[in-house]
């Protein structure tokens, strides 16, 4: 439970996009906040005018911790309500946790405050599960090398090769292509399903659906080069699934126990 006389500034997370899909306890601390603290376009200026109308709001892009913490620690030791604003849920590539401990070593508590990520938002748009019974039973979180992962860090091509993963890739829509084609050079099937959701409950949103082999000249076709969830797995497709146990008779207390 979030406790609303809770000491310390909350990393709040907005969300996917829709200003309906911030939780009640983000909510409820954005319309109390003096100060929020947002990252800049990936939160929907929507939610900032309909929450943050009584609050002075500042954008985080292009702030470095240097000038992120004495903004937000000096409002907050001059008895003002500070709210850092993340996109989706903070716990998700968020750079929360650095933040948090260069608050603490100013003597400021902070707490996590969960927010929708991208992936269950596109889940829905998509109108299926990330995970399917015989068909997905896992779902990998991840993003693609680059600057901030070497190329022995980037998983993707084993997270696929599993099969029954749902494989959700974060800030690779710039390499959409660059992943598709180290895909197919490691041997993954050219048919296997791909969704790139943009934008995921704005109202811009888009879905953009093809394979490991069509998907990145859909994906340039369209011009995205930022702000998208990479979907990779059988279960985009919302089909080819067995029924659910959960509804078996097991589930109604019609089986037999083993002594």
């Amino acid at each position: 439970m979030i406790d609303e006389d809770r000491e310390g500034i909350p990393f709040v997370g907005a969300g996917p996009g829709d200003p309906e899909l911030l939780t009640v306890a983000g909510r409820r601390l954005l319309e109390g906040a003096d100060l929020v603290v947002h990252a800049g376009s990936l939160v929907n200026g929507q939610l900032l005018e309909e929450y943050c109308e009584g609050a002075r709001t500042v954008n985080s892009a292009g702030k470095d911790l240097e000038e992120l913490i004495p903004l937000m620690a000096d409002a907050y030791e001059a008895g003002e309500t500070v709210v850092r604003l993340h996109s989706g849920d903070p716990s998700i590539y968020g750079a929360a946790v650095e933040q948090m401990d260069a608050l603490a070593e100013r003597g400021i508590p902070s707490y996590l405050v969960p927010g929708v990520t991208a992936a269950f938002a596109a889940s829905a748009t998509l109108g299926t599960q990330l995970t399917l019974p015989e068909v997905s039973n896992h779902v990998v979180i991840t993003r693609p090398q680059g600057r901030t992962l070497d190329a022995e860090n980037d998983h993707i091509t084993e997270f696929v090769d599993m099969g029954d993963v749902t494989t959700c890739v974060y800030l690779g829509t710039h390499a959409v292509r660059e992943t598709m084609d180290r895909l197919l050079e490691d041997g993954q099937e050219p048919d296997t399903p791909v969704a790139v959701v943009y934008h995921a409950s704005w109202p811009d949103e888009d879905v953009i659906t093809g394979t490991i082999d069509t998907i990145a000249d859909r994906v340039e076709e369209a011009g995205y080069r930022a702000s998208a969830l990479v979907v990779i797995g059988e279960a985009v497709t919302g089909s080819g699934y067995e029924r659910s146990h959960l509804y078996g008779g097991w589930a109604k207390g019609e089986h037999d126990w083993e002594d």
